[in-house]
């Protein structure tokens, strides 16, 4: 897992899921490479703030187990 410390500079379209309400407790996505499947998920609140850069897999391994209870 990679890391970037101003999301904000990735040239990407970040979304939120459409299950997140207005101020509450969110994360978005953008996709960075589709090519080599690499997304990146920041904090809404900090736009400006760091990104955790994880592979299309890592990501859908990262909500199953939220979605399981696995990690809270």
């Amino acid at each position: 897992m990679k890391h970037i410390d101003d999301a904000s500079t990735l040239p990407v379209s970040w979304w939120k899921s459409s299950r997140s309400e207005a101020g509450s407790q969110c994360v978005e996505c953008g996709i960075v490479d589709a090519d080599e499947q690499v997304v990146a998920v920041r904090d809404s609140k900090v736009p400006t703030g760091p990104a955790l850069l994880l592979s299309f897999a890592a990501l859908d391994g990262l909500v199953g187990a939220l979605r399981r209870g696995e990690v809270q």
